[in-house]
């Protein structure tokens, strides 16, 4: 082979060798309407089912393939949320999926007990719902940081929080500590010490205002209405306690209850508080933040009692006396008749 041939075939080689790189690694891979999209790998996923998986975005799964076997991506598939752009190449692509787990926005409010808060958060991460629920309600971990089984919700503040969407359902529940303790800061401590309240105790009061009224402005009257009462040991006697009970007693918590009758007063559970002194043994409800600060900062005065006011919807009567209070009641009794 004469030396002009040898170059000739050389430079063919390197040219090949340069345009098949450039194929590999370097040319636009991605085929997807949007700009943008979000792109999730499960726990325990293989090469090649995450191949199958991503095969619709790609413009050459067998240039992918071959990359990701070069680079031993292959050997490497991380779950997680990932976002996919219009004008990845395929060295970008793996760098990405190797390296940029992002984490989701994760909120919850207005939730009424642990399974609830399993079922919101299994469907916006990668936990199983059952498992999820068992580790919320796992013994040791809530006896080593002061909780129970009954007050175990009162550890979560209703929030946004970034969390990655592959996290296990123990660094979760890890997360949600650290954010719980972080919530009660020096201040909203020493507050709490100030009205002899203990944190958790603090949240059971505030679920029970929150379920009262929706009015924020009205959920410190709400408070102080309850303080009073706790203060001088009159029982609490609050129509979202009942409610509960009920609902704890027929393991249907999916019932709607607009109304307590007289016969439910009798409901013989420990979070019906026309029966039993106190507090009840965990929160009726997730409180929101605004609650908890309401029992916080509560409104001083002498009121004892409150029942709904039919001529300003949403909002309470307000009264120091029964006598004031029955009054205020026949309004309303006699509102709902005429309803």
């Amino acid at each position: 082979m004469s030396n002009k041939t040898k170059f000739v075939f050389l430079a063919f080689f390197s040219i090949s060798a340069i345009i098949i790189f450039y194929w590999l690694f370097f040319s636009i891979n991605i085929s997807v309407e949007n700009k943008r999209l979000e792109f999730y790998i499960k726990k325990n996923t293989s090469f090649s089912q995450f191949l199958e998986d991503i095969s619709p975005y790609l413009k050459s799964k067998l240039s992918f393939k071959l990359a990701s076997k070069f680079k031993k991506f292959d050997k490497n598939i991380k779950p997680g949320r990932y976002v996919i752009e219009k004008s990845m190449n395929n060295n970008q692509l793996i760098n990405n999926l190797r390296v940029d787990n992002i984490p989701i926005k994760l909120t919850f409010n207005n939730l009424e007990r642990i399974e609830n808060l399993a079922s919101v958060i299994s469907k916006q991460l990668e936990i199983d719902s059952l498992n999820l629920i068992n580790q919320l309600l796992n013994k040791e971990f809530l006896m080593q940081n002061g909780f129970n089984t009954n007050n175990a919700l009162s550890m979560y503040i209703p929030n946004s929080y970034e969390l990655f969407w592959n996290v296990s359902a123990e660094n979760f529940q890890r997360r949600m500590y650290m954010e719980y303790l972080k919530f009660w800061n020096k201040k909203r401590l020493s507050r709490a010490k100030e009205i002899s309240l203990t944190p958790i105790q603090v949240s059971v009061l505030a679920s029970i205002v929150n379920k009262e009224s929706s009015i924020k402005e009205e959920r410190p009257i709400i408070a102080g209405v309850y303080m009073n009462r706790i203060n001088k040991k009159i029982k609490l006697q609050a129509d979202p306690s009942v409610i509960y009970s009920i609902k704890e007693k027929d393991k249907n918590f999916k019932r709607i209850i607009k109304r307590v009758f007289f016969k439910d007063l009798d409901v013989d559970s420990k979070y019906n508080t026309y029966r039993y002194f106190g507090l009840p043994p965990g929160p009726i409800c997730m409180p929101d933040i605004s609650s908890i600060d309401a029992v916080l900062n509560y409104s001083k005065h002498d009121y004892l009692f409150f029942v709904a006011n039919p001529n300003k919807p949403g909002y309470h009567s307000f009264s120091k006396s029964l006598r004031d209070h029955n009054n205020h009641r026949r309004v309303y009794l006699n509102w709902l008749r005429k309803k």
